[in-house]
Formats: C-alpha cells, structure tokens, sequence
C-alpha cells in the first residue's frame, strides 16, 4: 500500500500491493514462491490498474470526455475497476459479460449501476452475437460510446510495464528467476514480463492458459486450435488477441478447471489466501516448475483477484458437485 499519506480519492490506493513468500504451500519444493497480492487494491482486483491508466491516457490524448460512454467486455474484474474509475471521473459505463460470470461480479456491478449487456456463453467463436464479435457493435451504437478494447489496446500492457513490473522489482530486490502469470487479456504477463526482462534478460517468464483457450497451442505450434468452453474467469480467450505478447513469454503450461478449482481452495486451507482460480491456476503452475528447476530458484506470480466473487462457485461445494460430479469436492 502506500503507506500513511492520505490520497486524493480512492484511485490513488490503487497498486503498491504486497508480496508475500507462499512457504506453507510450496514447502516440500527446493525454491522459493513469492505471490503479488493483487487482491488488494480498491476494487479487488489486479484490474484496478488498467481501468485507471488506460482511461487517464484516453484523457491526456483528448480521445474521451466526461460525460461519455466508456465500452468494453469483461469477465467482471476489469468492469468493477472502470466502475470505480467512471464513478469518479464523470463518465458513464456499459459492459458486455458472459452470462455465466459468477453471480456475485454480476451483483456487484448492478450495484454500481453498470449497464450491463449480457451474451450468451454458449456461442460459437464466430457468431456475430458472441462476446469477442459484439462488443465493437455495442460501442459503436452507443452515443458517445469510447471502445476501451483492453484486449488489443496495448496501453493495458503499458499499465504493467510501467506500474506492476516495477513494484516486483524494487519488492524482490531484483532478485527473480522466474515470473509466472495467468494469460487472460495478455496486459499483466506482457507488461510486466517485458519489465523483468529488460532489466535482467536471465529472467524466464511463464504463461498459464486454461484448457479450451487458444493460446497454448498457438504458443507451441503457431497453430489455432478450436477453442472450447471452460470455466476459469478472467484466463483465455477463443481467439488471438493484439495484447498477448507471445515473444516475451518463454514458455506455457495449460492447467484444468477442476485443477486450479482443488490449488485455489488449497491456497486458502493452507496459506489463508482467498483468491478467485486464476490464482490457484498460477499457484499450481508455480509449484510444477518449482520441482523442475534447479534448486533455490525465486519464482514470483500473481494472485489477480479476491474470493469473494467466487462464494457461489469455486467455494461452494453444490456447485463444484454439479460441475464436476466424478470429482471428490469437500473441505
């Protein structure tokens, strides 16, 4: 956090977040695991971060004005920081979310008066209904609609690279072997993974992608396989997007729902860390390197955001029974 000074508003507590070392969890590996809370920030989530850079660049540059629409699509956690941001700075805010975002993202944002645009989940890629196709629609149909884009605009990047990178640098001491993120719209592994790198070209980055995502594939063979569904919020995506920067990712692990489900509720058993599963996706993803590489090896990740948006889903255990009914579910 920033420490005893009083900010401006509540966009100036955003980032400054903590690492701790997970030495409970990652205690039979050789190395140590140290995770970036980024629950931490105002409105729970890593998110926070692009939702005021990216608008506050938009102003600079004269592209939007108070009293605009700011559009976009979110699995929930970029929404809640723009409703923060638009809150404050004057601006209205539509987003388009998959019906299946989890009930409490959904509740939070009607709470804040988002207008939300819901999809069907179960559309093919290629409809022009589908999440990807009708965002740009929606924008351009709204009067003084501002298409954000955090998908293709490379300030989400940007974000990173100039907020995020440095904070794990200074906290770490420079001292980072690896750096692992989960792969959602691209902006956290790309901007801080550049960082990282330009200031020492030995650090390794590694991207973590869900099963039914594109980008593990297209990674590994330059090819695009068929995207299917899963139930990870915020990881993935069904097609190529302009943020993911392939070339400063050094390698990619694909994990499982019921895998990062069973991390994430271990993280929380073990080290009492309440994270959402892309979280328990990048713990899991941690630990598999951690007993591969050589012994004393510092790996950093990134916890992106806060339990309480998964109450109904991850940790409840009805739900986890009816989505995987040949799983063992319980404390």
């Amino acid at each position: 956090m920033r420490g005893n000074r009083p900010g401006r508003d509540i966009l100036d507590e955003i980032g400054h977040t903590p690492i701790v070392r997970l030495s409970r969890i990652a205690g039979d590996t050789p190395c140590e695991i140290y995770a970036k809370l980024e629950m931490m920030n105002p409105m729970g989530s890593i998110k926070d971060r692009i939702a005021r850079h990216m608008v506050e660049k938009a102003e600079r540059e004269g592209r939007i004005k108070p009293g605009d629409t700011i559009v976009d699509n979110s699995s929930g956690n970029t929404a809640l920081g723009l409703a923060m941001v638009c809150r404050l700075k004057g601006y209205k805010l539509k987003m388009v979310i998959r019906d299946s975002t989890s009930f409490e993202k959904i509740k939070f944002l009607r709470a804040l008066n988002v207008d939300l645009v819901m999809v069907d989940a179960t559309l093919p890629p290629d409809s022009p209904l589908s999440y990807n196709n009708i965002t740009p629609q929606v924008a351009k149909d709204t009067p003084g609609g501002f298409y954000l884009d955090q998908h293709n605009n490379r300030d989400n990047n940007e974000t990173h690279f100039l907020s995020t990178g440095p904070e794990i640098w200074e906290q770490m001491e420079g001292k980072i072997d690896y750096f692992v993120a989960g792969v959602g719209t691209g902006g956290t592994i790309g901007g801080v993974g550049r960082f990282l790198k330009e200031r020492d070209p030995r650090t390794r980055v590694i991207g973590v992608d869900p099963a039914g995502s594109v980008f593990y594939d297209y990674f590994h063979s330059k090819k695009l396989a068929r995207p299917a569904p899963y139930l990870m919020e915020g990881l993935g995506d069904e097609f190529l997007i302009r943020c993911v920067e392939f070339d400063v990712i050094d390698d990619m692990v694909r994990i499982d729902d019921w895998t990062a489900f069973e991390m994430t509720r271990k993280l929380a058993n073990v080290e009492a860390i309440f994270a959402g599963g892309s979280s328990g996706a990048a713990v899991w993803a941690s630990l598999a390197l951690a007993r591969r590489v050589g012994p004393r090896a510092r790996i950093v990740t990134i916890l992106s955001d806060s339990a309480n948006r998964y109450l109904s889903t991850i940790y409840n255990d009805d739900w986890l029974r009816q989505k995987f009914p040949d799983r063992p579910v319980g404390p």
